[in-house]
């Protein structure tokens, strides 16, 4: 760890496992973590090509990480702490994985503001257990960042060195990837023609969102139950810190009608709960959610009953987490870019046959 920017004396030091471990005080923070490109499939299918992986919408995980917070890290280190974080603006820590060349540059290395590391709401880890045990070697061992509600591509694996610094990592993966670029940039040639790489601001927050995962694929069946109702189900995140996610709803009928989905699961042991309010949702964690709605393919629609339209339904979902972040219903599409990041329509499947 070392920085030369950060008064009033620098940084300049080498922590061992040990050191990690034994110095400073274990902290565990529950977070889902999702690849900007989640979803970039449907952006592909649904509105127009995009590059990157062919990502559906499984590319994201929730697990428990535990290790020191950074935060208290720097603070050992002399980094002042003060009230007001934007003492700490246009400073930036950068992280690295010097192990091995990556794709498109030498290392890999991302980074995020020294104000979201200072922030003792962001519970910013370097973690070295996950669920409890010691940390898989897929997952980063022995020691990764966990960025609680950023991109994953921000929560570096095999983290071997941070940097204090007044500028932005310049790895390829924070300059020229996971950038929400504007529309007009509609292929990689007109995106450097344009220079939007350079004033495109890197992905930090994941955007609030909500997956539809069962029926989990486009033009699925779905059987109805004894009383004419289908089941309904997926998962949703909320946007940055504004967790947790306590509304999901969903809708057969293209938004004319929402419907309350069950949010099935009501926190984990791993989640610091305030005084006398109980247990609660993480507020980086996602939820699972169910709904269960009556289609009548015979009959007019009715205030309890949907009638499903040539017997097929869409299926929409829109969750809102406690800071009031919510997905956007005039667009069900939602909006296109060159990458495929950061996408959270509405829209979850389409084409459904009820049977």
């Amino acid at each position: 760890m070392k920085s030369s920017d950060v008064p009033p004396e620098g940084i300049d030091v080498t922590l061992s496992m040990d050191d990690l471990r034994r110095r400073f005080a274990q902290h565990t923070v529950t977070c889902a973590l999702q690849c900007a490109g989640n979803r970039r499939h449907e952006v592909r299918s649904r509105v127009k090509e995009v590059t990157g992986v062919d990502w559906g919408d499984g590319a994201v995980m929730n697990a428990a990480w535990t290790g020191p917070l950074l935060r208290d890290i720097l603070i050992d280190q002399g980094l002042n702490v003060k009230s007001d974080l934007k003492y700490h603006d246009g400073l930036h820590v950068q992280m690295e994985c010097n192990a091995t060349k990556v794709q498109d540059d030498e290392w890999y290395g991302s980074s995020v503001p020294l104000g979201m590391v200072m922030d003792p709401e962001r519970e910013v880890v370097l973690a070295l257990d996950m669920n409890g045990s010691p940390l898989p070697a897929r997952h980063g061992a022995p020691v990764r960042a966990i960025i609680p509600g950023v991109i994953g591509a921000r929560s570096v694996k095999w983290l071997d060195t941070i940097v204090i610094s007044a500028q932005e990592s310049q790895n390829h993966y924070q300059q020229h990837d996971y950038k929400v670029l504007p529309p007009e940039a509609t292929s990689p040639e007109k995106a450097e023609d344009l220079g939007v790489w350079d004033k495109t601001p890197a992905m930090q927050d994941n955007p609030i969102n909500s997956v539809v995962a069962l029926p989990s694929h486009d033009g699925d069946e779905l059987r109805r139950d004894g009383n004419g109702r289908v089941r309904i189900a997926g998962y949703a995140i909320p946007q940055g810190k504004g967790g947790p996610v306590e509304r999901v709803q969903v809708s057969i009928d293209r938004g004319e009608t929402w419907k309350d989905a069950t949010v099935l699961d009501d926190g984990d042991e791993n989640t610091t709960h305030p005084a006398n309010k109980g247990k609660e949702r993480g507020k980086f964690s996602w939820v699972l959610w169910e709904v269960e709605i009556e289609i009548d393919t015979t009959t007019a629609t009715t205030t309890t009953t949907t009638k499903a339209t040539n017997d097929t339904i869409d299926i929409w979902s829109k969750a809102t987490d406690r800071a009031g972040n919510t997905m956007d219903e005039e667009n069900p599409k939602g909006n296109w870019n060159l990458r495929g990041v950061g996408y959270n329509a509405v829209q979850g499947r389409i084409n459904i046959k009820i049977v």
